[in-house]
């Protein structure tokens, strides 16, 4: 079953975030000599001073290979548990440059908020990725029940929950609860319309970084692999899926076409589709307001599995 929600409201805030992250952001990422390495030290020096929320714990881990960070609100009592993959284009990002989103959203959960700090490319090509993720959900049921387990990511790391629904299955491991898929990375063959039509009106990313995104990522595999392109899997079995997109982000179509294959497959599919925002819009909070409801929106969500 398919739930389709459209939302149109937009925010001076969102006008203003777009427009800086178009001038700011997204030229970086087309540069010819673009540094991965160079900007992940970059997004941790910028991203990593925006506070945390109040009274949540940060403790790292290091178990058998598994990398990563508990965060663990203060009022958390029941034994719910996310498992949070961070997006970047298998590129970038970190536990620590999420750290500010992270925590809120351990709060808005009333969970448990593990984010993995999973290898990422060009250093650690596919599957390195996909063999991290499933190693932190093996991780995870050595202490937790599926049941009070729930995925969680956002672009890339949206992508990598798909990815080890995949395994989870192949496995014949116990399904999470649910999973939360904010803007999807879903196809690695870039065969979704939106790459190249939302270009000029992405905040964000174009076609162009996108497909070298993943050709970074892939390092000569074959995009059809369903660990690294979990669009073309088969969805039966899969638990319910909550997904956010944006209607001019280059990766729109991805989280379209991950929905209607849901669907199909009769997963119990929420689908909710934003006007106008930067791709991951949910990232910023507490400053953009449309961030903020999508935060009281997935704890809401998240609250329902378990207790």
């Amino acid at each position: 079953m398919l739930t389709r929600t459209i939302v149109n409201r937009r925010s001076l805030r969102s006008h203003f975030l777009s427009w800086f992250l178009k001038r700011r952001f997204k030229p970086k990422l087309l540069r010819p000599d673009f540094d991965p390495a160079r900007f992940r030290v970059t997004l941790d020096r910028d991203m990593g001073k925006n506070p945390i929320a109040s009274d949540v714990d940060v403790t790292s881990v290091q178990h058998e290979g598994v990398n990563g960070e508990w965060l663990t609100p203060a009022s958390c009592s029941g034994p719910r548990v996310v498992l949070y993959s961070h997006g970047g284009g298998y590129l970038f990002g970190s536990p620590l440059s999420y750290r500010a989103f992270t925590s809120r959203l351990a709060v808005a959960c009333d969970a448990r908020v593990f984010v993995l700090d999973y290898r990422l490319a060009p250093e650690h090509p596919f599957p390195a990725a996909a063999d991290d993720v499933f190693a932190a959900y093996r991780y995870l049921l050595t202490e937790h029940d599926a049941a009070d387990i729930l995925l969680a990511g956002d672009s890339a790391g949206a992508g990598l929950s798909l990815s080890l629904l995949v395994q989870i299955r192949e496995a014949g491991l116990p399904m999470p609860a649910a999973a939360v898929l904010l803007s999807p990375y879903a196809d690695l063959a870039v065969t979704s319309e939106s790459v190249d039509s939302n270009t000029r009106t992405c905040a964000m990313f174009s076609g162009d970084a996108i497909r070298r995104a993943a050709a970074t990522y892939l390092n000569g595999a074959s995009a059809m692999d369903a660990r690294a392109s979990p669009l073309y899997t088969e969805y039966a079995g899969f638990p319910p899926l909550l997904i956010y997109v944006s209607d001019n982000e280059v990766l729109r179509d991805d989280g379209l076409r991950v929905a209607e294959r849901a669907a199909a497959a009769d997963v119990s599919t929420d689908l909710r589709i934003w006007r106008g925002q930067p791709h991951v819009w949910p990232l910023f909070v507490p400053v953009l307001p449309e961030a903020n409801q999508v935060m009281r929106e997935i704890g809401d969500y998240v609250r329902q599995f378990s207790a």
